[in-house]
C-alpha cells in the first residue's frame, strides 16, 4: 500500500513529471550499456507518459498530491518501465537476463517498503494503494510475457488474469466490490513475482513446475474471492464501492 498526501495538485504536477523524465534517463543509460532498439524506446516511452497522464489525471481529480510512500512506488515504476523496455527490446533474442533479475528483484523489494512509510507516516489512502497496485500488476504482466518465451504462453495467464477480472466486473459490476482483508491474498499476489524472477533468472532445471504452482494459487486465489463476492452479491449490488476495479494484493 502506499499514500497520496492530501494537498495541491499544482505542486504534484512537476515532480511525478521528474519522474517521467526519470525514466527516459534510465532508458538512455539502458541504451548506453546494452543498447537498445527502437522498440524498445517506444515500449519504454510509452510506459512513462502512460504512467504521466493517468497518475496526473488521478491527482487532478482527487486534489491529491504525492506522499513519501509513492515516491518509493515512483522509484519502483522507473525499474519496472526499465524491465518492459528490456523485455519488449529484446523478446526471443538475448534479454540481458541479469538486469531484468536485479531490476525486477529491486522493484519487489520497494514494495515492501512503500507499504511500510505508508503506515508509519499515516498517510495510507485508496489511491495510493491503486498506484501501488497497478506497478504491480504490470510487472507481473511483463515478467509473464518474458517467461512465455521459454514455457509457452499458458504463463501470460498469471500476468493477464488481473485484467481479465477487472473486464468482466464491467459485466457484472459485484465483482467491483470491496473484498475482505486476507493474508493468504497477499501472501498469493507477493509470492507470483518472487516465482516469474526465478524462472527468469534461469537458475532452475525445472521452472515450469515452480511457475505452474504459482499459476495454480492465484487461480484459487482468484476463485475463491470470486465465489466470496457471488455469495455476497445481493447485499454488494446496492452498496457504493469505495475504490474502483479489484484490489488483489
Amino acid at each position: 500500500m502506499t499514500t497520496l498526501q492530501h494537498n495541491t495538485t499544482m505542486s504534484a504536477v512537476p515532480e511525478h513529471a521528474a519522474w517521467a523524465g526519470a525514466q527516459v534517463l534510465m532508458l538512455g543509460v539502458l541504451d548506453g550499456t546494452v543498447g537498445l532498439h527502437v522498440v524498445g524506446w517506444l515500449a519504454g516511452l510509452a510506459y512513462a507518459v502512460a504512467t504521466l497522464a493517468l497518475l496526473g489525471g488521478a491527482l487532478q481529480r482527487s486534489g491529491t498530491a504525492l506522499g513519501p510512500a509513492d515516491r518509493v512506488t515512483l522509484a519502483r515504476g522507473v525499474l519496472v518501465g526499465a524491465v518492459a523496455a528490456l523485455v519488449v527490446d529484446r523478446a526471443g533474442d538475448g534479454v540481458p537476463t541479469t538486469l531484468v533479475v536485479v531490476f525486477t528483484a529491486v522493484a519487489l523489494s520497494l514494495d515492501f517498503v512503500d507499504g511500510q512509510v505508508a503506515r508509519r507516516t499515516g498517510t495510507a489512502c485508496p489511491l495510493g494503494a491503486r498506484f501501488d497496485m497497478e506497478v504491480d500488476a504490470f510487472l507481473i504482466l511483463v515478467l509473464s510475457a518474458h517467461v512465455a518465451l521459454e514455457l509457452g504462453p499458458w504463463v501470460l495467464l498469471i500476468g493477464l488474469m488481473r485484467y481479465a477480472f477487472v473486464a468482466a466486473s464491467w459485466l457484472a459490476p459485484w465483482l467491483s466490490a470491496d473484498l475482505p482483508p486476507s493474508y493468504a491474498r497477499k501472501t498469493v499476489a507477493a509470492l507470483q513475482g518472487v516465482f516469474l524472477v526465478v524462472a527468469a533468472s534461469g537458475l532452475l532445471p525445472r521452472a515450469e513446475v515452480v511457475v505452474g504452482a504459482a499459476l495454480a494459487a492465484l487461480l484459487w486465489s482468484f476463485g475463491r474471492d470470486t465465489a466470496w463476492l457471488f455469495r455476497n452479491r445481493p447485499a454488494l449490488v446496492t452498496e457504493t464501492t469505495a475504490v474502483e476495479g479489484y484490489v488483489h494484493v
